[in-house]
């Protein structure tokens, strides 16, 4: 008898599936499948019906529908959740069941009663993707539904989908009944949204050293976990100094989420010891409470870099499937040039006399590792702030920062903070052109650069586009929610720039900003609106810190390309009385 060919046909697939299904069952395993089974009785099988679908399985925690209607899948899957809504009212948080819900239109293989195929695949990934209580969509349910329903569409842009070939076009459906906030409650209306990638916070691995110094060595273990996965574009990466915020504290995975706006945080342990480091490591689902990876890693120190290397690579798996790596980033030849450099880390972009210790501690990094780029490009970072802001002299700390920074590009092309670095120093040369393109650069390899996004911010307002200038801050600060304070001075410069001394003063009274050279854009925000008191006050308390501050000299390390901006600047630092 010959074989029966399968078959083929259009539909519309919902995929749905139980957020935090293995903590529910955990909890309470018989009253979580009671309410399982009677949701589905009372609630799925009788809208699954009104809207002509078919159930095609139930598995556990989720169920597979088709429908031969795009129309008819997204209107069945806005009355779903809107009745599990309902049903949630009056249960305490962590017993609501929650969906998350995906709908695709496309071709499925047909075997028995069973579907199979591409079709049915991206509505699970589609799924995958959605945060609790949504609805993402792809592209050609969109096209479908987009005039036909009375309902909000939110595009999230292409988007990478495990073992699917090509990137799918993605839209979140507005559900007319707000079940994020019905998730959350009331006290999360300022929790930052989830953005459209797979989002993830590295959190500071817990040091299981009898040994406190090797502290530093954790920490610079988690910095490049982090630097390593800032490099896939398919992610979005919190920042270092956000998630070190965490630090020391206790940790509640789901308010972390909620407070840095992520969906995924990695977390774990490592001990140093006897020329060995063991690392344990755990991807957690933060929405939905699921643990979705961990290993233990026992390797001979020397092999650290390798395994720097394996997590980030699995943990990219784990969240966006098979990737083109970007070219490897260089390591450092040696463990002790690499634990000065984890040192200087720490003390760049701080103060003046930070600066001095992070260069020593890097000229020492280079003297045992001459090869080693990032510390040629943190020694040019704190080179170049000396002269441009601190009290250090032009000459030769000004030629210094261009050489090693130019090193540092020609020693590791692949590391985006080599090229922003270089970046800022050619852009305060008015090198414009060369600048641009390091920045360019920059963002192409890593575009979760908060630093680069901040850094750029600075060019952006000496142009002339201050408008474009507190854009750039707004997106470093929303991959660094917590960061350092030098991000609100360049807010604050922009502010200032645009003409808005309310905000600029706001901004600059930060704490986190408000005792550093910032406090001259202060003090001439202050001028502007007239109150010259006070902006005199702030300008005598920048010249205690700052006693060979003139404007004159202010200007030959500021690369204006606006003539304007320029003048505005100078008007407000005379207006509060700084020398000239």
């Amino acid at each position: 008898m010959a074989e029966e060919r399968a078959q083929r046909r259009l539909a519309a697939i919902m995929s749905a599936d139980v957020v935090g299904y293995s903590r529910l069952i955990e909890q309470n395993e018989a009253s979580t499948l009671a309410a399982l089974k009677e949701r589905r009785r009372t609630i799925l099988v009788p809208l699954v019906a009104h809207h002509s679908g078919r159930i095609v399985k139930v598995m556990g925690d989720g169920v597979l529908v088709e429908f031969a209607s795009a129309v008819n899948a997204v209107a069945c899957a806005v009355e779903l959740q809107n009745r599990m809504v309902e049903a949630n009212k009056g249960l305490p948080e962590d017993r609501q069941v929650i969906l998350r819900v995906g709908v695709n239109l496309g071709d499925v293989i047909v075997e028995g009663g069973d579907l199979y195929g591409d079709g049915v695949n991206v509505a699970a990934r589609l799924q995958s993707l959605a945060a609790p209580g949504d609805i993402c969509i792809s592209g050609s349910v969109y096209d479908q539904v987009k005039r036909k329903l009375d309902f909000g569409f939110d595009e999230l842009g292409p988007q990478t989908i495990k073992n699917i070939t090509e990137p799918v076009l993605v839209y979140r459906v507005w559900v007319p009944t707000s079940t994020m906030q019905e998730y959350y409650g009331p006290a999360d209306k300022s929790a930052l949204p989830l953005p459209a990638k797979p989002s993830i916070a590295v959190l500071p691995f817990t040091n299981m050293s009898n040994d406190p110094e090797q502290e530093m060595f954790v920490d610079g273990l988690v910095e490049d976990l982090i630097t390593d996965l800032s490099r896939t574009t398919g992610l979005f990466v919190i920042a270092r100094n956000s998630t070190f915020a965490y630090k020391s504290k206790p940790v509640d995975t789901r308010r972390i989420a909620r407070d840095l706006g992520v969906r995924y945080l990695l977390e774990g342990s490592a001990r140093r010891a006897g020329g060995r480091v063991r690392i344990n490591v755990q991807l957690i689902d933060a929405v939905g409470g699921d643990h979705l990876w961990a290993e233990r890693f026992d390797r001979s120190l020397e092999d650290i870099f390798a395994v720097q290397d394996e997590v980030t690579g699995k943990i990219v798996e784990a969240l966006v499937g098979r990737l083109t790596a970007q070219p490897a980033r260089n390591k450092p030849a040696s463990l002790d040039a690499y634990d000065l450099c984890v040192r200087a880390r720490g003390l760049s972009l701080q103060t003046a006399l930070a600066a001095r210790e992070a260069i020593f501690l890097l000229e020492r990094a280079i003297a045992i590792d001459p090869e080693y780029a990032e510390a040629h490009r943190w020694l040019a970072l704190n080179l170049w702030c000396g002269w441009a802001f601190g009290n250090e002299p032009m000459e030769p700390y000004r030629a210094r920062a261009e050489v090693e920074a130019q090193r540092a590009v020609a020693l590791d092309p692949n590391d985006a903070g080599n090229h922003w670095v270089l970046g800022i120093i050619l852009g305060h040369e008015r090198r414009f052109a060369e600048s641009d393109t390091e920045f360019d650069a920059t963002l192409k390899l890593d575009p979760n650069y908060a630093d680069a996004w901040a850094m750029r911010s600075d060019l952006i307002t000496l142009e002339g586009r201050p408008a474009d200038a507190v854009e750039h801050v707004r997106k470093a600060l929303r991959l660094n929610p917590h960061p350092p304070g030098w991000y609100y001075w360049m807010l604050g410069q922009a502010q200032y720039a645009l003409r808005d001394y309310e905000s600029a003063v706001q901004t600059l009274l930060r704490t986190e900003t408000y005792r550093t050279p910032s406090r001259r854009i202060l003090a001439a925000s202050l001028a502007q609106l007239g109150r010259l008191e006070e902006a005199r006050q702030e300008a005598e308390l920048f010249m205690i810190s700052n006693p060979h501050f003139t404007i004159r000299l202010w200007l030959l390390s500021h690369a204006f390309r606006d003539e304007d901006v320029r003048r505005h600047f100078v008007e407000g630092y005379r207006m509060a009385g700084l020398p000239e």
